[in-house]
């Protein structure tokens, strides 16, 4: 049995540090023999036990941030998971997940798990994780993770941390460009396409795509070579809705997001996304 006196003072400090409750951390101080260290580990073993017990419970909140870096040439996303908006509006989770957020900026993590095991205030971030899983009582995790490299790359968070957005665009980085990525990375939070452009689509989705709009021409009773030829418009209607540069831009439905590009500077495309959204 501990002899070690545990003052209110002690408590209060673990407490600062760790963001416990008092009764937790109290009884992290009994259990450590006053050792903060070991305090702070058993708090973080009481994280991994809270975890594993709400492992079963969906995390269908949280937030999405992205950032570039200072020269645009390189960007991040990052999906900080809750299972309440309560939790995914607290200012402190917004801060935790844009200090992550850095962190995957400045290491370059290619992973989820590379990411988990960069240094994060002494500690790891996956340590950390489970800190606030401690601290918050729910599940919270990284559960989506993406990167981009390009000549320019512009990040975009629309609708209160709910949607985050990569741009990758073919010219080097200046006023215009980044003012046009960020345009188009608007575009694409609300649109939402399924990719830059018709080639970049999935030869199973095209097929998939002309067999329905096969079945809707033979439904209107059209067959041969009117039915091919009505199947193909339907096709490149799909595409034009449903992928980025062909797209009217919503903020000139005159042009397409092709035609915008081009008027801010002559052969400006986009080379790829990456649109991440909550839940």
């Amino acid at each position: 049995m501990s002899t070690v006196t545990i003052s209110a003072a002690d408590v209060n400090k673990l407490r600062q540090q760790t963001g416990a409750g008092m009764m937790d951390c109290r009884k992290a101080l009994v259990e450590s023999e006053g050792d903060f260290e070991k305090a702070i580990d058993y708090l973080r073993k009481k994280g991994q036990k809270v975890a594993a017990n709400r492992s079963d419970r969906e995390a269908k909140e949280g937030v999405v941030i992205a950032k570039a870096s200072a020269d645009n040439s390189y960007g991040v996303i990052v999906n900080l998971s809750s299972e309440t908006d309560f939790v995914s509006k607290n200012a402190e989770f917004i801060a935790f997940a844009q200090n992550l957020t850095d962190i995957a900026l400045q290491t370059k993590a290619a992973s989820i798990e590379e990411l988990k095991a960069a240094a994060m205030e002494g500690a790891t971030v996956a340590d950390k994780l489970l800190e606030m899983v401690a601290k918050i009582g729910e599940k919270i995790d990284v559960v989506r993770y993406e990167t981009m490299s390009a000549a320019t790359v512009v990040p975009y968070i629309h609708a209160g941390y709910r949607i985050g957005v990569l741009v990758a665009l073919n010219k080097a980085a200046n006023d215009n460009v980044i003012a046009a990525g960020k345009d188009v990375a608007m575009q694409i939070a609300a649109m939402n396409p399924l990719a830059v452009d018709a080639e970049s689509i999935s030869a199973e989705m095209v097929e998939r795509e002309k067999a329905i709009a096969l079945e809707q021409v033979a439904a209107e009773g059209k067959t041969g070579e009117m039915a091919e030829k009505i199947a193909m418009g339907k096709l490149n209607k799909f595409f034009k809705e449903n992928t980025l540069l062909p797209q009217a831009f919503v903020k000139d439905g005159g042009k397409s997001v092709a035609d915008y590009l081009k008027s801010v500077e002559a052969d400006l495309t986009v080379v790829s996304f990456n649109r991440v959204a909550v839940g």
